[in-house]
């Protein structure tokens, strides 16, 4: 096969290329597939081509075991089927789904995944089983190792083998007679070497991801078994696993979490056996610097703030149980232990949701706050090693001392205490000789540190590049010798992601590291840890934010560069790929460790590039908001009335002559237009109503009320009073200037909406409730200087309404789509909260994701909602439903496309259900 890649993939090699770690290399090609045997085919391409292929998903990776400058076989897109087995017991998985994605299924079973990396929002199964996972609790007994029970592999030699089927070792012995073979002969070669046996048993007997699994020669018997262990933890160096079964374990819902600070590191560190052999599932040390930079942290507890850090070091530790009396005993048992703690004040476990939340915020946001204050142009590094936990203190010390040596200032030290497993967080430039080579005299010395107290340089992120010269320093000459026969054995021609895991390059760690340029200041933070991606409407039709992101820097770079037709290529295609199919919902936000919007670069790209007519007309519609809404409520209800093949073709000729970005493309689930909104007065309201302008453009399915009506309804129902201001049919929360980049048109709305508001609410006095999510949201916005309350209809009607309507047509099953603006809003436990109050079953799908509709986005680019919505459609359609009902109505559109039934407004839903009897 030709390696060479097209001109129209050129932006998709450059986007894909970045991930978590601080190497950058950019492949030759990607390739997607999406079968078993489009794998097989694809390694016989490439083997056949004397190319080099890496398969990758989340893309999470910190230690480079994802990059490559050939052949990317990206997994993230297919291979995501989830199936439940033996009522949660067992679940099978492929290797494209997340880890949240499996516990959210495995949740209403109360099982999950023994594997807990922080990263499970964002990392996927591939990753999880390529670098031997593990986290905060799972330590060595509940990681992949231990808790994969089968796998479905493919060789280099494109042979596929089933470790489940009862014939697999004798099929291996058949299909790979070499294979099987060689590694009977290895395991024999260990077993004769006590030394051997007596290193893989110490560097094993904890956490350890460097090398290879060669435990698995001692584990295991069969040549199959000894196959499938190898492969966990082989970083996609012997083969590829496209699905794996897991044991799964029990979700422990009782749970009590404490912080214990002490006066010095090495009291800290000798605490963590007594903990940890207390029973204590999580024991997380932050050392203080961890401290100082947590204090600064906006949530910090007004203890840990007021502290006066000197050289103290803290545990984070958290006791987890099956229910609240075994959560007591568990109390009472560890108290002793907890109280004789020399800690500079009482330890309280806590609990309370919102202190134990507080708590954990100071142990995750770490990684946030040093990572997202680190100067313009420099790559954070976040390392992982292991020692044995009674010399955890004078390993941290010796880090320290390191730090202070070569100048690594505001570095943190913060981990796994009771593993002896220790992140550590630095910033480096990689664009100057100097600071190259004091990172090349760090890493020599922090080996030798490590080593020197019989550690393992990798612990939970894999040896990928970053330790790969260092492997043979770790085992020793005889099993590094072990380690190239079974790469050597699974993969004769070494082209499955070579210079990974294993190196005998001394100097290869320092080759391709990631140069960061400076680029704008709303995404100039990002680290390319991929957080965001699965949150992403876009994800798998253009660009992710993580991709938008890392295409500015590569703009940059090849505009110092001089690389002219790069720069052409790449600006090309972000308008389409970059711009257009960006939702700008603010769902990116919500996962990135930085607190990210890249809507935030998007919007500011769209103001940057709006054309002037364009601009002009939205300007002018800022000033005739009434106008603009029902003059396109007449020409929906109009199309209504007509062939809908007429109207499509009708915009089509439009958009083929102004622009898809101008013209909206007719579809035949769009209802008829609605009705404009007018005041209501009110002699002693509670509040001042705000319907949105959707429910004029977009009316309600027919014969069924709107939500701005099922909203009055049910107020009048409840005895509850509210108005409606003068001038409302004017008046918009501002999103689709926002959105568009329109700011002069957004600037003159805001300044009527806040004038009206401000007057309805009596100088604030009243809050504002709005009957569609994202409205909501953007009045938010414009009343945070304003000095007025906004409150979504979801969040009144469940604190005012509900309490005083009686329910008289129940619902069977409801689903229910929760929008990316209610999660936002942190409405969504208020709207289930409602669907629960009238449907005997509620079902929120566990792959609902933001719709992509996004306002207008639905109607310029449909296949954006028609990407975004196919997984949770899938899902939905599975079964069938009584009622289907989101928070806005442009959401209701959009789900109504996907799924062919008609998604409404939870209150018209509650409206419905709570009428007086005929």
């Amino acid at each position: 096969m030709s390696t060479a890649a097209p001109a129209e993939s050129v932006t998709r090699r450059h986007a894909i290329a970045h991930d978590a770690s601080h190497y950058l290399l950019v492949p030759s090609a990607v390739e997607t597939p999406g079968t078993v045997a489009e794998v097989v085919e694809l390694m016989r391409r490439v083997r056949e081509s004397g190319a080099s292929l890496t398969f990758r998903s989340g893309g999470t990776s910190l230690s480079g075991q994802g990059s490559t400058a050939g052949v990317l076989a990206d997994t993230r897109r297919h291979f995501r089927a989830i199936r439940v087995l033996d009522d949660g017991m067992r679940v099978s998985v492929g290797p494209g789904a997340t880890v949240r994605q499996v516990n959210a299924v495995l949740a209403r079973h109360g099982r999950k995944l023994g594997p807990d990396p922080a990263s499970e929002v964002a990392c996927t199964i591939g990753g999880v089983l390529a670098n031997n996972s593990s986290g905060m609790v799972c330590g060595i007994t509940q990681n992949s190792y231990r808790t994969v029970e089968s796998m479905v592999v493919v060789l280099a030699s494109g042979t596929v083998i089933d470790t489940a089927a009862r014939d697999a070792d004798a099929e291996l012995a058949r299909a790979e007679p070499d294979v099987h073979a060689g590694l009977s002969a290895l395991r024999d070669r260990v077993l004769a070497d006590p030394a051997s046996v007596a290193t893989i048993e110490r560097l094993f007997s904890r956490k350890n991801t460097m090398g290879y699994g060669v435990n698995a020669l001692l584990d295991f018997e069969r040549p199959v078994d000894i196959l499938a262990h190898l492969m966990i933890g082989s970083e996609g160096t012997l083969g590829f696993i496209s699905s794996a079964t897991f044991r799964t374990v029990p979700v422990l819902t009782s749970v009590a979490t404490g912080l214990a600070v002490f006066r010095t590191l090495t009291e800290a560190a000798a605490a963590t056996s007594l903990l940890a052999d207390a029973g204590f599932a999580t024991v997380e040390l932050m050392d203080a610097t961890s401290l100082r930079v947590a204090q600064q942290l906006p949530d910090c507890p007004t203890d840990i703030a007021a502290l006066p850090v000197d050289q103290h070091a803290a545990l984070l530790i958290e006791l987890q149980t099956e229910d609240d009396a075994a959560l007591a005993a568990e109390l009472r048992r560890t108290e002793a232990t907890v109280d004789a703690l020399p800690v500079v004040h009482p330890v309280l476990l806590s609990q309370e949701p919102a202190r134990r939340a507080s708590l954990w915020h100071l142990r995750k946001g770490l990684y946030t706050a040093v990572a997202g204050a680190r100067p313009s142009g420099t790559t954070a590094l976040l390392e992982d090693v292991v020692v044995p936990v009674e010399h955890l203190g004078a390993f941290c010390d010796g880090l320290i001392e390191l730090f202070d040596r070569f100048g690594y200032e505001d570095s943190v030290i913060f981990g796994h205490a009771k593993d002896g497993n220790v992140h550590f967080m630095l910033t480096e430039r990689f664009d100057r000789a100097e600071s190259l080579d004091r990172y090349r005299a760090f890493t020599e010395a922090m080996v030798d540190l490590v080593l020197l107290f019989g550690g393992s340089l990798k612990a939970e992120h894999g040896t990928g590049r970053v330790m790969a010269p260092f492997v043979s320093r770790q085992y020793g000459d005889e099993l590094y010798a072990v380690m190239w026969q079974i790469k050597r054995l699974l993969d004769p021609t070494g082209m499955l992601n070579p210079g990974v895991l294993l190196s005998d390059d001394p100097g290869s760690y320092l080759r391709d590291l990631k140069i960061t340029p400076a680029v704008e200041a709303e995404v100039d933070r990002c680290v390319e840890c991929g957080y965001c991606e699965p949150a992403c409407p876009s994800r798998d039709l253009t660009l992710t934010p993580r991709q938008r992101i890392v295409l500015r820097r590569e703009m940059a770079d090849a505009e110092r560069a001089g690389d002219t037709a790069l720069l052409e290529r790449l600006r090309a295609d972000y308008e389409y790929q970059g711009v257009e199919t960006c939702a700008v919902d603010g769902m990116c936000q919500s996962a990135c460790p930085v607190g990210i919007n890249t809507g935030d670069l998007v919007r500011r790209l769209r103001a940057e590039t709006a054309a002037r007519p364009a601009a002009a007309v939205w300007g002018a519609a800022s000033r005739q908001w009434g106008a603009v809404t029902v003059g396109a409520a007449a020409a929906l209800t109009v199309a209504k009335a007509l062939p809908p093949s007429v109207v499509k073709a009708a915009t089509v000729l439009g958009r083929s002559m102004l622009g898809d970005e101008q013209v909206p493309l007719y579809s035949a689930e769009l209802p008829a237009g609605g009705a404009a909104r007018r005041p209501l007065a009110a002699a002693d309201p509670v509040a001042v109503f705000f319907p949105a302008c959707v429910g004029t453009m977009f009316g309600a399915p027919r014969g069924a009320l709107s939500a701005s009506e099922a909203f009055l309804a049910l107020c009048e129902r409840a005895g509850v009073s509210v108005t409606v201001p003068d001038g409302i049919g004017s008046l918009c929360c501002g999103t689709p200037w926002k959105s568009k980049g329109y700011t002069a048109g957004y600037d003159r709305m805001s300044d009527s909406v806040r004038s009206v508001l401000l007057e309805a609410t009596d100088g604030g006095r009243l809050p504002v409730v709005c009957d569609a999510s994202s409205c909501t949201e953007g009045l938010a916005l414009m009343a945070a200087t304003a000095g007025f309350t906004v409150v979504d209809s979801i969040a009144f009607t469940a604190e005012r309404l509900l309490p005083a309507v009686s329910v008289t047509e129940p619902i069977g099953s409801m689903v229910v789509h929760p929008t990316c603006s209610s999660a936002q809003l942190g409405i969504d436990q208020e709207l289930a909260a409602i669907a629960s109050s009238i449907a005997a079953e509620v079902v929120t799908p566990v792959s609902w994701s933001c719709c992509g509709f996004a306002g207008d986005r639905g109607l310029l680019h449909p296949e954006l909602t028609a990407s975004a919505t196919a997984a949770e459609a899938a899902e939905v359609t599975s079964r069938d439903h009584d009622a289907y009902a989101s928070t806005n109505r442009t959401c209701e559109l959009g789900m109504t496309r996907a799924v062919g039934a008609d998604y409404e407004h939870i209150l018209v839903h509650l409206e419905r259900a709570t009428r007086p009897p005929a």
